[in-house]
This record gives C-alpha cells, sequence and structure tokens, in this order.
C-alpha cells in the first residue's frame, strides 16, 4: 500500500512538471535542490586568462576597476554610464566563459551580460548569442535569460529566441561560472559545466556562422529586463555593480588554419551529441528551473521560429 501511495504521488508530480512546460510562464518544479553531475567540465580543460591577454575595455572605462593580478573585474553603473569590455579577437566557433557575480537589493532594469556578437562588423544585421542575469526586486529571483539573434533577427524587428532561468542558487552570494560552448553543430549554454540549453543547428537562416567577438558589460535595460519593464532601474540604489572572474577562451579565432578543430561539446569529443549524463543534467536544469521557452508562447508568430 504504501509503495502505491508513494508511487501515485511520483507520477502526480511528474504529470505536474509536464504541465507546467506546456504554459506560458512555467514554474519549477520542486524535488532536488542541485542538479546532477554532468559527467564532464569543459571550463576545467582551459586555464583563465588575465583580462589584458583576452580582453580589452570597449566602453566606460571610469565605471571598471581591473584587480591588481590583472584576473578580475568589477563593472558598475550608475545614472550617468554603465560598462563593458570586449575580447582582443575574433572567433568562429569556441568556449567562452565568465565567472559572475552579481549584486543583492533592488537592481530592477540591470542587466549584467557575458555574450557573443558580430555587431560592430555587421551593424543592423548582426548574430548574437546572450547570457544575461536580470536584475530585480527585493524577494524576487535574479533571472538567467538565454537567447540567439540570427543574421539581423536582433535589430530592427526583434525576433528573439529566449529561454529563461531561475537559478537553483543565488547568484549574488558567490561567483558561479556562466559558458557558451558554440560550434558548427550546436550552441550549448551551460552554468557551472551544468548544460542548461541546446541550440542546434537545424537550417542555415537560424544558426549563426560568422565570426563574433566575446563582450561583458552592465547597462540600463529597464524597458524590458524585469516584468517586461514594470520595474525599472531606480538609481538612488546607485551604483550597481557585477563582477567577472576566471575568463577563459578556447577555440578557433577568425584567422585559425581551417584544420582548427572546435571544442569539443562532450566528452566523446564530440561537438554535436551530449552524453547520457549531460543529457539528464540538462532535462533536470529545464524541468526545475526554466521559466520561459519561446517555443511555448503562443503569442509569437511561430512562421518566424521553424526551428520550433
Amino acid at each position: 500500500m504504501a509503495r502505491s501511495v508513494q508511487q501515485a504521488a511520483a507520477l502526480l508530480l511528474a504529470t505536474a512538471c509536464t504541465l507546467a512546460l506546456l504554459t506560458l510562464q512555467l514554474q519549477p518544479c520542486a524535488g532536488q535542490q542541485q542538479p546532477p553531475s554532468p559527467g564532464y567540465y569543459p571550463s576545467a580543460t582551459l586555464r583563465p586568462s588575465s583580462f589584458s591577454e583576452g580582453y580589452r575595455t570597449l566602453w566606460g572605462p571610469q565605471h571598471q576597476t581591473l584587480s591588481p593580478d590583472g584576473r578580475s573585474l568589477t563593472l558598475w553603473m550608475d545614472r550617468s554610464s554603465g560598462s563593458g569590455f570586449k575580447s582582443a579577437r575574433a572567433y568562429r566557433n569556441g568556449y567562452f566563459g565568465a565567472s559572475v557575480r552579481v549584486q543583492p537589493g533592488y537592481t530592477a532594469g540591470v542587466n549584467t551580460a557575458f555574450y557573443l556578437s558580430n555587431s560592430e562588423q555587421y551593424p543592423g544585421h548582426h548574430d548574437e548569442i546572450d547570457m544575461e542575469l536580470l536584475g530585480t526586486i527585493p524577494g524576487e529571483p535574479y533571472t538567467l535569460q538565454t537567447n540567439v539573434y540570427v543574421r539581423g533577427s536582433g535589430d530592427g524587428t526583434i525576433v528573439g529566441r529566449e529561454m529563461r532561468f531561475h537559478l537553483w542558487f543565488d547568484p549574488t552570494a558567490d561567483f558561479h561560472h556562466y559558458a557558451i560552448i558554440w560550434n558548427p553543430d550546436q550552441i550549448l549554454f551551460l552554468v557551472d559545466d551544468v548544460p542548461i540549453r541546446r541550440y542546434e543547428r537545424k537550417t542555415e537562416a537560424t544558426f549563426p556562422d560568422r565570426e563574433m567577438w566575446a563582450y561583458g558589460s552592465i547597462w540600463d535595460a529597464s524597458d524590458w529586463a524585469t516584468d517586461g519593464g514594470r520595474y525599472r532601474a531606480d538609481y538612488r540604489y546607485q551604483p550597481f555593480v557585477s563582477r567577472f572572474a576566471d575568463l577563459k577562451i578556447g577555440g578557433c579565432a577568425a584567422d585559425a588554419p581551417q584544420g582548427c578543430r572546435p571544442v569539443p561539446a562532450s566528452p566523446s569529443g564530440s561537438s554535436a551529441a551530449l552524453s547520457p549524463q549531460q543529457e539528464a543534467a540538462m532535462r533536470w536544469a529545464q524541468r526545475n528551473s526554466m521559466v520561459y521557452y519561446y517555443c511555448l508562447d503562443s503569442s509569437r508568430d511561430h512562421a518566424l521560429y521553424p526551428e520550433c
């Protein structure tokens, strides 16, 4: 009898989780509080670089401070400006990671971003791969937004491909490692080496394949970042501070020989397939932490999203 009750309870929980994934605003499911091990830790295969080795200040130099050892960078935003940095080289694929810690308290409207882009090379027709920690109000969690723009879908009429998460930890309490693996077969978004999203190359038109640079920034995204713009940056709480450390880049620079091999997405060395352990960890992250997925948004024009 006890076993039947336990099985029934497990079935009800699984059904509730499945139904949640079919709604527009997804609700994380209760259960295990930490993801299972992905079994593969690509961040451990790359050494962190000093800021001067891999990056350059892009804007707001008066709003950033480099640590004495040159390996971590503090950015802040106030009413006058935010700040940003950019990789010294362009890449055609690779692993791009940074450990980030964001500020607690009222941070609505503040966007702390680590991303790939070629907007300066292709203005008005650019590609972009985003990981953005979107600020919040006290008592509500930060949102991690992942997004992909392809050949101008982030310019003019926006065609975003967002997947959002309320993470299984507090991103203000400590540093956590956020990374993108971008290779010819897929884009993999990782948090502390746990895959949280895979965006596969299904058609040429929906996958970015031109060279990109890595960027980090803090900026005012009040128009949309927190509850669709309901809560805006309040400069009574300035400065808003974000810290970047453990900067890692590995892969094929734009000028690398054609024989340069992409960073593997899995322990098998494949650039496409994930291991069963990675797949299980990703399912856990999406079941327990995902709160929005554009392919399930009935208000979107799905003719614009053939990959769905």
